[in-house]
């Protein structure tokens, strides 16, 4: 079995698709097989390096949504570059941990974080939690006091932006379940006395996700700020002001143009000016999506009456995006760019006719065997994997110049039931 091939060129970049980070995916996908995840190392490291440039002079600290992508190898590669991490859960807590990621670069979002996650990351010396409602400020006084120890906090303000993205990923709307108004953000400040055990010292924003436009964002901006000087005004000391996320990413060619990283900084430093605190920021997606891709196997062409379905060994249960958000992937076959052109659905095999990945979608004619690249997966495609149709996990590889690592190895059906067993010792509640 041929291995993939490292490729001479010191910067290893790939003369056409078919390979990447230096590593032939064809290659790649006989040792591996398919359905698998790869990501691009070099790809990763150079979109943690382009914030950190255009960030230069701020005292700001990156915190990778860890969300995005979750594989304790991405991780490690942004405790590598000394990111934080922001999570949203206990799980995503021990896995930050687990990569290298201090506790003190991390911060805590999420409206439904319990006591136990809480009495965790206080534990672990999380660097700051993203309060999200009364209720919750209240459960992290208490179990700070029971720890006798002081939590810092940031009041998660809803600014009622419209982020222009999908309804599913947009988080800053009133109607939205994040953040709380300014109006009781103002009180949670003022009452603010009261709280021996939280320390509330921070502001938080993020209205949404893949934003391809920096209006929302510098709306989000403008209001936090004036939010920020009112409370200096009135005494309150802001050590920390979190901006968030959410920059969009390309995933179809020709049409997504992201916004500049740099206008992005400029939009930052316009805001804030004057600010003498720590600015957090939260990406997850920009860093990660678009050094992955989905490869994938076709089984074979179904021709229907009316239409032509290509079906895949790759589904929903590999990447839920098109499903659930009707988000757009770029695919491409790695296939000779000579075969004339058709039109295909694009579907997996698991059995919902929401496993659909494309309508409508013209490329080079492909055959039984061919292997697809579904594009831009590193985000939200495995960290939202399940196994449904009991498909085992896939499995996830790492390239870094001209090499592989298998980071995930594919689940093994005994694996994927190793929690299940027959109802053998009954209890009485």
């Amino acid at each position: 079995m041929t291995a993939p091939t490292a490729h001479a060129d010191p910067a290893y970049a790939c003369a056409d698709e078919a390979c990447l980070d230096g590593v032939e995916l064809s290659a790649l996908a006989r040792r591996v097989g398919t359905p698998c995840h790869v990501y691009s190392a070099s790809a990763i490291r150079q979109r943690i390096e382009a914030p950190q440039k255009a960030l230069h002079g701020l005292d700001a600290r990156i915190c990778y949504a860890a969300k995005a992508n979750s594989n304790v190898a991405i991780l490690q590669l942004m405790a590598e570059a000394g990111l934080g991490a922001d999570i949203v859960s206990g799980g995503e807590l021990w896995c930050c941990l687990h990569a290298g990621i201090p506790a003190d670069r991390i911060v805590f979002s999420g409206v439904g974080k319990t006591a136990e996650e809480i009495a965790d990351a206080l534990d672990a010396g999380v660097a700051r939690f993203n309060v999200e409602s009364a209720d919750e400020l209240q459960l992290l006084q208490r179990v700070a006091a029971e720890r006798n120890v002081i939590a810092r906090a940031s009041a998660r303000i809803n600014p009622d932006v419209d982020a222009l993205t999908h309804a599913k990923i947009s988080t800053g709307k009133s109607e939205n379940k994040f953040g709380v108004s300014i109006d009781e953000a103002r009180d949670w400040f003022t009452n603010g006395t009261a709280l021996t055990h939280v320390q509330l010292d921070g502001l938080h924003v993020h209205i949404g996700s893949q934003m391809l436009s920096l209006d929302p964002i510098r709306a989000a901006l403008r209001r936090v700020s004036e939010f920020w000087r009112e409370l200096a005004a009135a005494g309150h000391t802001i050590r920390s002001i979190d901006v968030g996320g959410g920059l969009g990413v390309c995933y179809r060619a020709g049409h997504d143009h992201p916004v500049s990283i740099d206008d992005y900084a400029d939009a930052i430093r316009e805001a804030l000016a004057g600010y003498d605190g720590r600015i957090l920021l939260e990406p997850g997606r920009w860093l990660v999506a678009e050094a992955g891709v989905l490869l994938t196997r076709v089984i074979r062409i179904k021709r229907g009456q009316q239409r032509q379905f290509l079906i895949l060994d790759a589904a929903m249960t590999e990447l839920i995006r098109p499903s659930l958000y009707d988000a757009w992937h770029d695919m491409v076959p790695l296939v000779d760019k000579s075969r004339p052109l058709q039109t295909y659905d694009v579907v997996g095999p698991v059995c919902e006719t929401g496993d659909t990945f494309a309508r409508d979608r013209t490329m080079p004619e492909c055959k039984a065997g061919d292997l697809v690249m579904i594009k831009g997966t590193g985000a939200y495609g495995a960290s939202m994997a399940s196994t449904y149709n009991s498909r085992p996990l896939a499995a996830e590889v790492l390239l870094d110049q001209g090499r592989y690592a298998v980071v995930r190895r594919r689940q093994t059906l005994e694996e994927m039931v190793a929690g299940e067993q027959a109802a053998h010792d009954w209890e009485a509640t």
